[in-house]
C-alpha cells in the first residue's frame, strides 16, 4: 500500500496526520465540542492529500517505439501548430495536457530513448491555462531522441503548483513510461511533436498517463 503514494508526498502525509492526530486528541480533553467536527474536517483533508499523492502502477502496454503515450493524467485542452522557440526554433504540432488537484501528478516519459537538453527555468505562477503560462511561469523543458525523432516535453507550474521535481538530466537514457517528475496541485504538460506526427487525441478527452496514445511518430 505504502509502494502506491509517490514518494514525494509520504513525508507530508505522515506529518499531516500526526498534526491532525494531535489537534484532534487535544480537542477531546480541551473543546469536546469541537472534537467530531474536526474528526471529520481531518479525515477529509488527509484523504484529499492521500488521493493527491497516488502513484497507482501503469506498464506500459505497447511496444511500438513510434508512440507517444500521454505523460500525465488529465484532459487535452489545447492541439494546435506553435512556433516552439526555446530548443527546435521552427513550428511543431503542440499538445498540452490540463491536470487538475484531482489527477494523478506524476509525470512519466512519453517515449524512451536519450535526454540531449534539459532546463529548469524559475518564473510566475500564472493559471495554468494562461496563454502565457508556457513561457513565464515555473517550468522545465526536456527532449527526448528517440533515434528516428526529438520531441520536446515541457512541466509547467500553475497558479496552485509551486514546486516542480524531475528526476532526469541531460544526457540520460529514458525509458518510455517510468517517473521523470512531479507536479504538486494542479498543473500543465506540453507536448511538442514533429508537424508529420499523427495526432490521436481530440480536444477535451481524459487521457491516463502510460495508457493514452497521444500521437504516433
Amino acid at each position: 500500500m505504502f509502494s502506491l503514494i509517490h514518494k514525494e508526498g509520504r513525508s507530508l502525509l505522515l506529518v499531516s496526520f500526526l498534526i491532525f492526530s494531535a489537534l484532534c486528541v487535544s480537542s477531546f480533553y480541551w473543546f469536546p465540542l469541537l472534537f467530531w467536527p474536526l474528526v471529520v474536517v481531518s479525515a477529509v483533508l488527509f484523504l484529499l492529500f492521500l488521493q493527491f499523492f497516488r502513484n497507482p502502477p501503469r506498464l506500459v502496454q505497447t511496444t511500438d517505439d513510434g508512440v507517444v503515450l500521454a505523460p500525465a493524467d488529465g484532459k487535452v485542452v489545447v492541439i494546435e501548430e506553435a512556433l516552439e522557440t526555446e530548443y527546435f526554433q521552427e513550428k511543431r504540432l503542440m499538445v498540452s495536457i490540463f491536470m487538475s488537484p484531482v489527477n494523478v501528478h506524476v509525470n512519466r516519459n512519453p517515449v524512451s530513448g536519450s535526454v540531449p537538453y534539459f532546463r529548469y527555468h524559475p518564473g510566475k505562477y500564472l493559471v495554468a491555462w494562461h496563454p502565457k503560462s508556457s513561457t513565464e511561469n515555473e517550468r522545465t523543458t526536456v527532449v527526448y531522441d528517440t533515434g528516428s525523432a526529438q520531441i520536446l516535453m515541457r512541466q509547467i507550474a500553475g497558479a496552485l503548483a509551486k514546486r516542480i521535481k524531475w528526476y532526469i538530466g541531460e544526457g540520460d537514457r529514458v525509458v518510455q513510461g517510468a517517473d521523470m517528475g512531479f507536479i504538486k496541485f494542479g498543473s500543465r504538460v506540453d507536448l511538442y511533436l514533429p508537424l508529420d506526427a499523427k495526432i490521436e487525441v481530440s480536444l477535451e478527452q481524459k487521457v491516463k498517463g502510460n495508457r493514452t496514445i497521444i500521437a504516433r511518430l
